[in-house]
Formats: C-alpha cells, structure tokens, sequence
C-alpha cells in the first residue's frame, strides 16, 4: 500500500527525476538542480550521486547524443511504461486512456501528441499534482505507481545491459517508489 503522505514528501525528488528523464538542455545538470532536489539523506541519494558523478564526465553534446540514443533508438530502454509489456495491444491502450482520466481527474492537462505512459511526463504530474484529502488518490496513485514499478523495471535490467549511466538514476528511482510504501505492520497499525 502506497503512503501517499511519504509520496507527497517525495515531490521534489520527482520533480527531479521528469527533468533528468527529459531531453537535457544546458540547465539539466547545472550543479543547483541537484543540491535543490536530494539531500544526502534521501534513500536513493548514493544512486542519484553516483548518476549525476558519471554524466558530469561526458561533454553536453555526448550526454545529448547518449540521451537520443539511449531512449529513443533502443526499443528496450524504451521511456514508455507500458510499451515492453503491452507493445501496441489493445490492452496499452485501455492503459493508456486510465492514466489520461487520472491526470485529468487531479487537474493535469496531457501535453498534445504526447503518450500518459511518458516516464518524465508521470514524474512530472507526481511533482506536480495535488492529492492530499482526496478520497480518489489511494487507488489512483497505486496504480500510476504500479504502472511506473512495472515499466521502471524492465527499463532497469535495460540500462545495466547497456552500462548506462541513466541505470543508476532508475534505480535511485526506484528506491524513491520503495520508500514511499507503507510495510504491511505500518498498515495494520
């Protein structure tokens, strides 16, 4: 079960990972953005250091040509959640439809041409969305959250093949979703 509360805390990390997970731009990795972003503290902060340490050592041009080819030539490092599971199955598309009506139903309007199961664009509504009081989110955010598990996962394995350095920043990813569910004696409690 998701503690949205801990999710909530969580905004700035995920505003943190839609901007890395973007085509960069000069600022992406300008040193403020992480300093403002994760704290050494954070769960996922050896991970995320370690990624920001490797993508320092490539020039703008490279992580640029790194980031095309990385995300947009290679099927299996795929941005799209549900594209390795569901490929272009009806079933992606009903997913699809439920993410769009969820970002919609908390107040997202889906960028034109552009697909709900984005990485950056599902990081992004979690920085950016408001859900605290709403009796919709428990089931709503569980199941972005589990969308984005599944896809993060497979996406993972992808990069570590590829020696990516962006495997370092899914799995600091990763460990953020793992910080913000409630263990099953927390829940009984």
């Amino acid at each position: 079960m998701i503690d949205l509360e801990r999710l909530y805390e969580e905004k700035q990390a995920f505003g943190f990972f839609a901007n890395q997970l973007t085509y960069p731009d000069k600022s992406t990795y300008h040193p403020s953005v992480l300093e403002e972003s994760i704290d050494s503290s954070h769960p996922a902060y050896a991970d995320i250091k370690k990624y920001w340490d490797l993508m320092h050592e490539f020039s703008f041009d490279e992580i640029q040509e790194m980031y095309t080819y990385t995300f947009d030539f290679q099927k299996e490092t795929t941005l799209f959640m549900t594209y390795v599971k569901y490929e272009d199955a009806k079933d992606r598309g009903q997913m699809l439809a439920k993410l769009k009506v969820l970002y919609e139903m908390f107040g997202l309007n889906m960028p034109a041409g552009e697909l709900s199961d984005f990485l950056p664009l599902m990081c992004e509504f979690i920085y950016a969305a408001e859900w605290i009081g709403d009796d919709r989110a428990p089931q709503s955010f569980g199941m972005l959250l589990a969308v984005m598990e599944d896809g993060s996962y497979h996406l993972l394995k992808a990069l570590e093949k590829h020696n990516s350095p962006y495997f370092y920043l899914i799995r600091g990813m990763r460990e953020t979703f793992k910080s913000c569910i409630r263990q099953e004696a927390q829940a009984n409690e």
